[in-house]
């Protein structure tokens, strides 16, 4: 297989990935017995197994932030990388969970990695935050005016759910949101320079496509005027992210293709939106990419939000050949967001 030249300006590549998932994985035994709700339903009608929570199941204390959990995860893909902390000139990251609206998040990540004197951007997003993280990455480096920095997505979704209380009789909604997410982070070394093996980031998308729209989902912040509001923190509409995701995620993946001048039969990894493991399976096949490995894990870490592109990146550098291709799709129900990444092994 032939690889292909870079279709505008230098070539960006991705150095090494890392991740950090806090604490043990919890199954869905664990879980139903904490919630009260039946674990039947969670293997058959979420499909995922386990997920790991920045708080202790049994008292709801906090035991990671996420600043905690994406300053491991990039000092795992620094040391990866052989990257210096000096040699890091600027640090993305994409979030919809932020440990405060400030400081912003990023910066703690910063300073725990001993980074100073450096440019330093938070994106507020669901999903697609971290595909947004790698399309600045790959702009700042495109251009000329950085040669390294650091991409961050990640999560802790559990700030919003109460896990502690008895939910036998909840709405099927609220009863969701408890069983689908999970907690984490990811990272990656992005540079003009590159490694022993190195991956080309081709391409990116990020499009919000939700005009006149009702959002998917809906997370909310609580003040001191409104912090005793019954109103859920999370919010979202099941079945209209079931019914428009998949639809969604073949949009994407065709829209790449045609950019790239890719293709199906190009790919050779497929990295599909991940939603639970149930909503996963019926994603890929609604893709219809037969001949190309699917890169999933959300059936064993759980919805972690921005966390899951980069889980899937650090396992695609493991196995991805040079003159491979590789397609990651993304989609933010919020407001209906199509993201995605083409990769390249060289």
């Amino acid at each position: 297989m032939t690889v292909s030249a870079p279709l505008a300006g230098p070539i960006v590549h991705i150095t090494a990935a890392g991740s950090a998932l806090p604490g043990a994985p919890v199954d869905n035994a664990s879980l139903a017995a904490s919630l009260g709700v039946n674990e039947e339903w969670i293997d058959h009608f979420i499909g995922t197994r386990t997920r790991h929570f920045a708080r202790d199941l049994a008292t709801g204390e906090v035991r990671w932030s996420l600043a905690d959990l994406c300053a491991e995860a990039a000092s795992q893909a620094m040391e990866c990388a052989g990257t210096d902390p000096a040699e890091i000139e600027f640090v993305v990251l994409g979030t919809a969970t932020p440990d405060h609206l400030m400081p912003a998040t990023v910066n703690e990540v910063a300073d725990r990695l001993g980074l100073d004197q450096l440019p330093t951007y938070q994106l507020q997003s669901g999903c697609a935050g971290a595909v947004q993280a790698l399309a600045l990455a790959h702009t700042f480096i495109s251009s000329g005016t950085h040669r390294t920095g650091l991409a961050i997505g990640g999560d802790v979704c559990t700030k919003h759910l109460d896990l502690r209380r008895d939910l036998a009789s909840a709405a099927p909604g609220d009863l969701v949101n408890c069983v689908l997410f999970g907690d984490g982070a990811g990272a990656a070394v992005i540079g003009a320079d590159y490694g022993e093996h190195p991956v080309a980031l081709r391409r990116t998308l990020n499009r919000c496509t939700g005009l006149g729209r009702t959002p998917g989902q809906i997370i909310d912040w609580f003040g001191l005027a409104d912090r005793h509001d019954q109103r859920q923190a999370l919010t979202e509409d099941y079945k209209a992210i079931e019914t428009s995701v998949p639809a969604m995620a073949v949009e994407i993946l065709w829209e790449l293709l045609d950019e790239l001048g890719w293709s199906a039969e190009d790919l050779d990894f497929l990295l599909p939106p991940q939603l639970s493991g149930r909503m996963t399976r019926l994603i890929t096949e609604r893709l219809g990419l037969p001949d190309a490995r699917e890169i999933s894990c959300v059936a064993d870490t759980g919805n972690n939000g921005n966390a899951l592109p980069f889980l899937q990146l650090e396992q695609l550098m493991k196995e991805i050949a040079p003159g491979q291709k590789a397609l990651a799709v993304a989609v933010e129900s919020s407001k209906w967001i199509k993201a995605g990444f083409a990769l390249e092994g060289l």
